[in-house]
């Protein structure tokens, strides 16, 4: 399947702003389930300050807003072949070790509210995908989808409480429970084809599980499947604050607004 993906998103400033750095893990790469055929980032209001590989091997571009800019325009435009690998990764290729995927970070933090989830899968472990599944199936019934009650700084357990969040939210719950069964687990972002749905809102997330003989694995809690043709990754990391596509810092007085145009379609 060949996917035209064009993501504009737009930051706007009350006031000019004096300083301010963008870090952009917006650039898919090929590997196994995707070909990058072409892909480019454009900018208005800012330029390219270099290019690297941080330590989840994520593409990275640092960007700084021109001085006393008000606005910032970041498009991206390309397109990418994929293929329906069953939600197989598979073999670990990252500078950071195998272990490293079982820390907790600050969003992924376990409580009672995800060991109740635990206690509610955990049973007969000879066929961990098909109890992973499960988790995934408890993690969406006891968060339902809804875009109007979490934030990106809210953390698993809070999502739990709350009842409500979003692919974000699923996301976290599920890499903790895995980590918390001793299995490394990360965050992956990226976009999904929608169907009978080219205008989205926000691009994507979903988690993968290191498993003994197939590698890495992933799990889309928010649409209780893994990952097929549909899916064109991103980033990957411990958290949504690593695999995040755009995240920065600035200096200056005013308000910030940022919004976002979203286009998936199959070629």
């Amino acid at each position: 399947m060949r996917l035209q993906i064009n993501h504009k998103t737009r930051y706007t400033y009350d006031v000019g702003v004096p300083y301010a750095l963008q870090q952009l893990r917006l650039t898919p790469q090929s590997c196994k389930g995707q070909k990058v055929i072409t892909w480019d980032i454009a900018l208005k209001g800012g330029k390219n300050e270099l290019a690297f590989e941080d330590q989840h091997k994520n593409r990275v571009n640092l960007v700084s807003i021109l001085p006393d800019h008000d606005k910032l325009v970041v498009s991206c435009i390309g397109e990418v072949e994929t293929s329906d690998t069953a939600g197989i990764f598979g073999k670990h290729d990252g500078f950071a070790a195998l272990w490293f995927f079982k820390r907790a970070t600050k969003l992924t933090k376990p409580g009672p509210n995800v060991r109740k989830i635990i206690r509610e899968v955990k049973g007969d472990n000879e066929n961990m995908v098909a109890m992973l599944h499960k988790l995934s199936e408890t993690i969406a019934e006891a968060v339902t989808y809804d875009t109007n009650n979490t934030h990106p700084a809210t953390t698993c357990e809070e999502a739990i409480e709350r009842g409500h969040g979003v692919c974000q939210d699923h996301t976290h719950i599920f890499v903790t429970a895995a980590r918390l069964l001793d299995m490394p687990a990360r965050y992956v972002s990226g976009y999904l084809l929608m169907n009978d749905c080219v205008e989205q809102d926000a691009s994507h997330a979903w988690a993968e599980v290191y498993l003994k003989g197939l590698g890495w694995v992933g799990f889309d809690i928010s649409n209780g499947i893994s990952p097929d043709e549909r899916y064109v990754r991103i980033a990957t990391g411990l958290d949504y604050k690593d695999a995040a596509p755009v995240c920065g810092m600035r200096y200056g007085k005013g308000e910030e607004a940022m919004s976002v145009h979203l286009q998936i379609q199959q070629q």
